[in-house]
């Protein structure tokens, strides 16, 4: 009877031990589905914001010397909205600068002014001139000078559908193996442009899935970054997800492992825009894989 009853309670502690068990993992799991719909939010207010990537209405790239710029016909470059005669931006031994017409009412880093050097994209803090809803910078791409174009009441914003995404799954938060390279190898990348980009690549990710052992290929996509920065197809691509890539960003390793959250994989702003500029997968990070995980084509793209 007494022996009886030892085993009763072990067993009655053992089902506590258990329960108690399933319930932290439970509330982990939980946690964890709440940080990504936290990060997935506040996705989804960079990208709608006023001056986010559904506000790009165009992408003019500079020739040598002058263009004037504006929405009127006799214009070199002629915007969808904005003042009839912005001003001119004028190309020369690799420099640009922009002088205002007086009648546009315009702010260079939203302060009036009467022209100036222009900084482009690669700085902190690139020059922008600003004119009610729309607004545009220069941008740099390996020596090629365009101004980026963009308006708070564009349409893709203003009609923006939302973003579907696959159910998030934590099984989708993987711990890879981190294997660096010493000295780290140079991945090179093709863009929409045609050009193709040179990014260091300090390590590969390495994980199995499904039986099967996948490799990544994550870069430093600026000299001094914190995080790794990864751009990648796999069997979902051109299907269930846009076709050109995916991004996923991140830590840094540690201990020997990388950990990739593809339930925050997202769509580059060449599937809301055609005026974006964006990196293609390369073939080294294409996966025979579906990952089904992050988010889906955007379903108001028409490209």
């Amino acid at each position: 009877m007494f022996q009886a009853s030892l085993l009763l309670i072990a067993s009655f502690a053992g089902v506590h031990a258990m329960s108690a068990k399933a319930q932290a993992s439970a509330a982990n799991s939980a946690d964890y589905v709440k940080s990504v719909e936290t990060w997935r939010a506040q996705r989804l207010d960079r990208l709608t914001a006023p001056a986010g990537w559904l506000s790009l209405v165009g992408l003019h790239w500079l020739k040598e010397g002058a263009s004037r710029v504006g929405a009127a016909a006799d214009n070199d470059i002629v915007l969808t909205a904005g003042p009839a005669h912005f001003g001119t931006v004028t190309l020369a031994d690799g420099k640009v600068s922009v002088r205002l017409d007086p009648t546009a009412g315009a702010l260079i880093n939203g302060q009036a002014g009467v022209g100036a050097q222009m900084l482009d994209d690669a700085h902190e803090v690139p020059t922008t001139v600003s004119a009610g809803s729309v607004s545009f910078y220069l941008i740099d791409r390996n020596g090629s000078k365009g101004l980026r174009v963009k308006d708070s009441q564009a349409e893709a914003r203003t009609q923006f559908r939302g973003i579907e995404s696959f159910p998030i799954d934590p099984a989708w938060r993987i711990e890879a193996t981190w294997v660096p390279f010493d000295p780290p190898h140079t991945l090179e990348t093709p863009n929409v442009l045609g050009q193709i980009d040179s990014y260091p690549v300090p390590g590969k990710a390495v994980f199995e899935r499904d039986g099967k052992t996948f490799e990544l290929l994550p870069v430093i996509e600026v000299p001094g970054d914190k995080e790794l920065f990864l751009i990648f197809a796999d069997r979902t691509s051109g299907k269930e997800t846009y076709g050109a890539a995916r991004f996923l960003y991140a830590p840094m390793p540690r201990d020997g492992k990388v950990v990739l959250d593809f339930n925050k994989a997202y769509n580059p702003p060449c599937a809301f825009t055609g005026f974006a500029t964006c990196p293609l997968a390369p073939p080294e990070n294409r996966l025979d894989l579906r990952v089904t995980a992050g988010e889906k084509k955007y379903a108001g793209s028409a490209h």
